[in-house]
Parts: C-alpha cells; structure tokens; sequence
C-alpha cells in the first residue's frame, strides 16, 4: 500500500480534509463545520477527524489562517479564527497521533498546490493572489516558495492601494480589494434576497448589468494595480488567481484589461515594466489540501 497522509485545511467557515497519497492523489475527502466555540470545541472536532485516520497515515498536513512560525507547528494570530493564536498543533494532537505534524500558512499553501501541480509548475518566478475576504498568497522566486524573514512573505492584504489615506486599514488591500466586499457591495445595490449570493451577483456582472458591472470592474481595476506594485518589486513571469470567485472566467478576463488599461495610460510603466501572465489558479477549492500536502513533503525532505 502507498503512503497516505492527513491533509487538513482550517477555514473560518469549514474544516476540510483528505486521505492522500504522496503523489498528490486524493483517496477520500470529507468537510465539517468549523467549530466557533472557542479552542476546546475545536480541538474536539480535529481529533475526532484525526482519529478516523490515525491509523492509516505516516504524517498530517495543515493549512491554516494566521501566521505560521517557523517551525512548522504554530499559529500565530489566527486570521478569521483568533483562539488559534499560540496553538503548537503538534503539541495539542500528541495523544492523538505521534507521526510527524507540519503546518503551512493557508495563502502560502495556495501557492505551493499551484507551484507542485497546477498552473506553476515549471515556473521558476511566479506569484499565486488568492482573493477572498482578504487578498492571501505567496511569492514563487527561483522555483522556492518565498518566506521571507518572518515568515510573513506574501501577505498582500497588507498593500496599500492609496497612500493618502490617514487611517492605513481603510486602504489596505485587503479591504478595497475584497471579493467578499466587491460581491456584498452588488448584492446589496442589486436588492438581492442574499446579498452575499455569488452565482446571484456573477449574472449580473456577466450580462454587464449597472451598476454591478462598474463596481466589478473597479474591482479588477484595483487587483490590476495590485499585480503592477507586486510585479515592481519581485519581476516575476506569472500570476494565478485563486479563490471562489475565480471559477468565473470573467475574473481573470477583467483583470487582464485593467492591466492593459494601466499600462496604456503609462507609457513610462509600459516600455520599462515586462508584462507578466494572469491567468485562473488550477486549484479553487481543494488548492490548501494539495498545498499543505507539498509543503509536508518538503519540510520533511529538508
């Protein structure tokens, strides 16, 4: 029997998990809701998970919200999820299971399924923008994830998308670049039953309908402007763009135009900054299972 591993992705909103093999291949897949009753109830629901596959497995893969230290084991912060701050999850599970346990940020993990399998692969400089509540990802620079020296690399939600702002949180990337914003923001304007309804709120955008459409364009107006002041600093060949609302061709279509947008308007930007791809991550979805998975693999080959 091949080797099997644990994946596991902790989101704000559901917990996901996969037997795999060290290929990549997922054998069985399952969701819970995320327990938001603080760490005790959490920590229930990942053993319970946990010990389903104890027994099967040689190691555990998590990604995870937050800052990842550099060890591999602990969150810090927590992003959606604050009662993981400080959690050493090698620690909390070692009665549950003595394998090996390795933690990867869940932005940094997007980044590592795209550069393992999916639309990176073979891309020796390359970025994955990961677009959701926040603007989540990593920096591919000479075929290795970049880390940084805090473990903080990557962390574009914290960009400025205007400098004149007083308070620097209003401006911050992850707030005017906010998919989760953008679609509320249509929904609300449209007087949809459910503001948040995405499918609801992507029939607008597609058929061009106002003011959806020009809310959406301001949208991929500001990712564009985004991608140009990542592009500036680290030069790299390719951008993925991930999250749920990049299953949309659309998303990915915009983008692209309000970067040739810019870049027409600048003629100084156009002839001296080299322009890079944008195209759809391969992974939506499952991206963090796959990219914690590969990041399992090669802390342990280090």
């Amino acid at each position: 029997m091949a080797t099997r591993y644990l994946s596991i992705d902790i989101g704000g909103t559901n917990i996901k998990y996969a037997l795999m093999d060290g290929a990549g291949k997922i054998l069985e897949k399952g969701t819970e809701p995320t327990p938001n009753g603080g760490l005790l109830q959490f920590m229930a629901m990942l053993t319970e998970v946990v010990n389903r596959y104890a027994d099967q497995i040689k190691g555990i893969a998590v990604a995870a919200p937050g800052k990842v230290g550099v060890d591999h084991g602990t969150i810090h912060f927590g992003g959606a999820l604050p009662f993981l701050d400080g959690l050493d999850l090698r620690k909390a599970l070692a009665g549950v299971f003595d394998g090996p346990i390795v933690v990867e940020n869940d932005g940094k993990a997007a980044a590592l399924a795209e550069l393992w399998l999916g639309n990176l692969k073979g891309i020796q400089n390359g970025a994955a923008i990961v677009l959701g509540t926040g603007i989540g990802g990593g920096v591919i620079l000479d075929g290795r994830l970049l880390y940084g020296s805090h473990q903080q690399a990557g962390e574009f939600s914290f960009m400025s998308s205007h400098y004149d702002e007083p308070q620097f949180i209003k401006a911050a990337a992850g707030s005017t670049g906010s998919a989760v914003r953008m679609v509320r923001t249509i929904g609300t304007v449209a007087q949809l039953a459910d503001p948040g309804d995405g499918h609801a709120v992507f029939e607008l955008v597609n058929a061009q309908k106002e003011p959806a459409w020009t809310i959406f364009k301001e949208f991929a107006q500001r990712i564009a402007a985004l991608i140009l002041s990542i592009q500036a600093v680290v030069d790299v060949d390719r951008y993925v763009i991930g999250g749920g609302i990049s299953a949309q061709p659309i998303v990915v279509t915009q983008i692209n135009q309000a970067y040739s947008d810019l870049l027409k308007e600048n003629e100084i930007i156009e002839k001296t900054l080299t322009r890079p791809e944008i195209v759809t991550a391969k992974f939506q979805n499952d991206a963090n299972l796959f990219g914690a998975l590969y990041s399992y693999l090669l802390f342990m080959d280090k």
